[in-house]
């Protein structure tokens, strides 16, 4: 049975899509939106009661939380290691993404204080190795380099569709100057590469402009 994701536009579902298209899964997105309330919906709370997105269908399985449907992915598709050591190192990257990265940056308040302390310590990692793990890419670098490489992408997208309080809530990452750190442009450049990144881009474009 094919995997169904639910997400909309600016939810984290596009990290799941990027992810599921690495792995060459087969699944059908559902478009949700959540300025017409379609999340809160009984047929969506009984896949997600918290009513928020992403969530992932797979058989009788139903996974939400976009970190925890990454590593069920990883572990289920992906090349998983056995120790415990590893797949504890691959679950702090990706909690660190959504705990500490995601509101660190994209948190106004918190942008000027939080992203050198965040974005220097990856940009020193990145300049010893090409991704996150010594092992070459994974699903850390999905989880850590789509919240970076989103960045530039969310401030390009036009939100005229949205309520205003949406652009100006991401106004403030303008100030982040990747050049700053210096392992930080080529990862990008090199997550850029990936025909699947490129593909989930397009497929997050198509959505935002569904909704004018």
């Amino acid at each position: 049975m094919t995997i169904q994701l639910y997400g909309g536009p600016l939810t984290r579902a596009f990290i799941v899509e990027w992810y599921l298209m690495e792995l060459e899964v087969s699944y059908d997105f559902l478009c949700l939106e959540m300025q017409r309330g379609e999340h809160l919906k009984p047929d969506f709370l009984a896949v997600n009661p918290m009513g928020r997105l992403p969530a992932l269908v797979d058989g009788d399985f139903k996974l939400w939380e976009s970190g925890a449907i990454l590593l069920y992915l990883a572990e289920k598709y992906d090349r998983f290691p056995e120790t415990l050591e590893a797949k504890a190192e691959i679950a702090q990257w990706v909690f660190f993404a959504n705990a500490t990265l995601i509101p660190g940056l994209f948190v106004p308040q918190n942008c000027d204080r939080e992203a050198p302390r965040l974005l220097q310590p990856l940009s020193d990692i990145l300049q010893l190795q090409p991704y996150l793990l010594d092992g070459g890419f994974s699903v850390v670098d999905v989880a850590v380099g789509a919240v970076i490489a989103y960045i530039p992408i969310l401030l390009a997208l036009d939100l005229s569709g949205f309520p205003k309080i949406v652009s100006e809530a991401i106004a403030h990452l303008n100030s982040i100057d990747f050049n700053t750190y210096p392992g930080i442009p080529e990862y990008l450049q090199r997550l850029g590469d990936r025909p699947a990144l490129q593909k989930s881009i397009e497929s997050l474009q198509t959505n935002v402009k569904k909704v004018r």
